[in-house]
């Protein structure tokens, strides 16, 4: 494969104590980590240096200004055998050098079955953790997996609780779907699913015009839907310190 936009929409709901949903337009970049730096061939992307586009090995996991060295140290810290395996990056770029990525996803896949994908997941008090998740496969194109929550997202929600992670992977689509249960009953869902864009500076150009208010949309739109919530009552939980900081 090679590198490749997926442009579609996510849908958000909350089920309870509240009941709250949305909808919006949004893309990912899907990077071909085989050919990493062939990213910086196209005039309107940029590899750790301003563009309209960019990627930034410090806004992902590591401290190496390699990202690829990065990856290496994931990959051998959760023992996964990177021998004949495809790998892809799944992330929001930066936009004028502006980012929030609420969850990347690093894929490791092997004869064409995605058989790991490590979530890389931020939120808005400066913390991020991966969750290490072996995906199995439920029918050609799904695959699942399930964790504990182990890092405050939402103020509206407990830190504990469980994650169960459903992907369907094919060659021009692209779907990710979570649902998230605290005491067994599910609290939210998000989905986001969306087709395969070529990676050209056309459709780059496209991008950013569309959506270039996106990554500041997503963090205002997060702020208006928590008073939203806080309106309608819904109790406000508080990180911890390990909440507050970079696990990797």
């Amino acid at each position: 494969m090679s590198h490749q936009f997926i442009e579609g929409k996510i849908f958000h709901k909350r089920f309870e104590p509240k009941v709250h949903e949305f909808t919006y337009g949004f893309y990912l970049l899907d990077i071909d980590l085989n050919n990493f730096n062939t990213l910086s061939k196209q005039k309107y992307f940029s590899i750790n240096k301003l563009n309209l586009f960019s990627f930034y090995a410090k806004d992902h996991f590591g401290k190496n200004i390699d990202f690829m060295q990065n990856v290496d140290e994931l990959l051998q810290k959760f023992e996964i055998d990177k021998q004949n395996v495809t790998l892809r990056f799944i992330t929001l770029p930066r936009v004028c050098n502006f980012v929030f990525n609420p969850i990347s996803l690093l894929l490791v896949i092997k004869d064409e079955i995605p058989i790991y994908m490590l979530a890389e997941v931020h939120n808005y008090n400066g913390g991020n953790i991966i969750y290490d998740l072996k995906l199995e496969q439920k029918n050609n194109d799904n695959y699942e997996a399930k964790i504990t929550k182990d890092m405050y997202v939402s103020p509206f929600f407990n830190r504990d609780g469980t994650y169960f992670f459903t992907l369907n992977l094919k060659p021009e689509k692209f779907a990710l779907k979570i649902d998230y249960y605290e005491k067994e009953q599910k609290s939210l869902t998000a989905v986001f699913s969306g087709k395969a864009l070529k990676f050209t500076s056309k459709n780059i150009l496209k991008l950013f015009f569309k959506y270039w208010f996106l990554t500041f949309f997503v963090v205002t739109r997060t702020f208006l839907h928590a008073i939203k919530l806080y309106k309608k009552g819904l109790s406000w939980h508080s990180p911890t310190k390990q909440d507050e900081t970079r696990r990797f």
